[in-house]
């Protein structure tokens, strides 16, 4: 697909990873549908990514753990560009935690079922609405589409995220089955699984847990967030590709 002028929905795009994917795309000219629950910082971005080349862009506030508002999310996308040719599933959240802690035979403290279904949520359920709806669209308008899903290297289990771990596996089997249904309408489906990624997350935390994790990964250093963004656009100008997930890891494997 030429990026240029198409209409890309970016979800979790205020900061990190959907910031870097909105200015990567907005310099192939996309028209770009900016998503987030922060929609103050979404209009700072916005004239970034006009100066960058955009030929549009337009900002939405929604909860993509609500099918009512995502519903109404696409509505509006489509009532102000047209038609929706590719979404990037980007947005997610973590709330990490042992399923049980425990000392000396004593339970001190177990995962809670609302910081698992929290996550569940937003990095599971609200990639489904999104793509759902985005596919409905797609088909509606008779739109060449791309549906991109970020994964994550964790969806093959790791210490301390149960739930993340559980959306992000769930996310890789839908990137899978969604590309087998929905070929037939002209849409392909990949995701991109990423491993440790250097954003505001990962800079907040302490400088030995970084080197500890980085000694684990083989080139010797996080990823940068516009490697993953050009592996977006890699997925989106390469026509033959669908149905897999891409791990951009620096060769770490969890």
């Amino acid at each position: 697909m030429n990026i240029e002028n198409k209409v890309i929905v970016i979800t979790g795009a205020a900061r990190g990873l959907g910031l870097a994917m909105a200015k990567t795309l907005a310099k192939e000219k996309g028209q770009l549908a900016l998503v987030d629950t922060n929609i103050e910082a979404l209009k700072i971005e916005q004239q970034a990514c006009l100066e960058l080349g955009a030929s549009k862009v337009e900002c939405f506030k929604a909860d993509i753990s609500n099918e009512g508002q995502v519903v109404k999310l696409f509505e509006s996308i489509v009532a102000h560009f047209g038609k929706v040719n590719g979404l990037i599933n980007n947005a997610g959240i973590l709330r990490d935690g042992l399923l049980v802690k425990a000392k000396d035979s004593h339970v001190q403290d177990k995962l809670s079922l609302s910081d698992w279904q929290s996550v569940i949520n937003v990095n599971l359920t609200g990639v489904f609405l999104c793509a759902r709806e985005a596919a409905c669209q797609m088909i509606e308008t008779q739109s060449e589409g791309v549906i991109v899903n970020i994964s994550s290297i964790s969806r093959a289990g790791n210490f301390g995220q149960t739930n993340y771990s559980a959306a992000k596996a769930g996310v890789a089997a839908m990137t899978v089955t969604w590309a087998k249904e929905l070929a037939k309408h002209n849409i392909r489906v990949c995701g991109i699984a990423p491993g440790f990624i250097a954003t505001e997350m990962t800079a907040s935390m302490p400088q030995e847990a970084i080197k500890r994790a980085e000694a684990f990964i083989p080139l010797g250093r996080m990823g940068d967030s516009d490697e993953i963004a050009s592996t977006v656009k890699f997925i989106f100008s390469n026509d033959y590709l669908s149905g897999r997930v891409l791990e951009v890891d620096g060769g770490a494997r969890i």
